[in-house]
């Protein structure tokens, strides 16, 4: 398996983990009445649960781009050590994304964010060079 693709199964296995993490004090916060119920009228969680949800929608769309990226590298032939190392960065940044959103620390999360974004943007380039 390439690595990109398997630095992209461990990306879809953080995005399981985010939920789990974010669903346990969503539902203690919004309560399970709520949460298991229609929605009908919207309600926002705040604090650290409302941080979790949006970090865990923000990997959404940041794993569409990887996915894209990963896509590319691997039905281009154009897999180097530049590109997996790429991915692995994107992983890393991820990861620490989640701790770093949840703490709330101003501009600490938009760094590590542009440091995957960036990631992808290298596997991309180094894919149509």
């Amino acid at each position: 398996m390439p690595v990109e693709v398997q630095v992209l199964a461990y990306a879809g296995l953080l995005q399981y983990l985010q939920f789990v993490l974010m669903a346990v004090p969503l539902n203690i916060q919004l309560g399970v009445q709520y949460t298991g119920g229609p929605r009908d009228e919207p309600q926002e969680a705040r604090g650290v649960p409302g941080r979790l949800k949006r970090a865990m929608d923000n990997h959404f769309e940041g794993l569409i781009l990887f996915t894209i990226a990963v896509a590319v590298v691997v039905l281009g032939d154009a897999g180097s050590a530049l590109t997996a190392k790429a991915a692995w960065t994107y992983l890393a940044a991820r990861i620490l994304y989640v701790p770093a959103y949840a703490s709330g620390i101003p501009l600490l999360r938009s760094a590590i964010w542009f440091v995957g974004f960036a990631a992808t943007f290298v596997m991309l380039l180094a894919a149509v060079m």
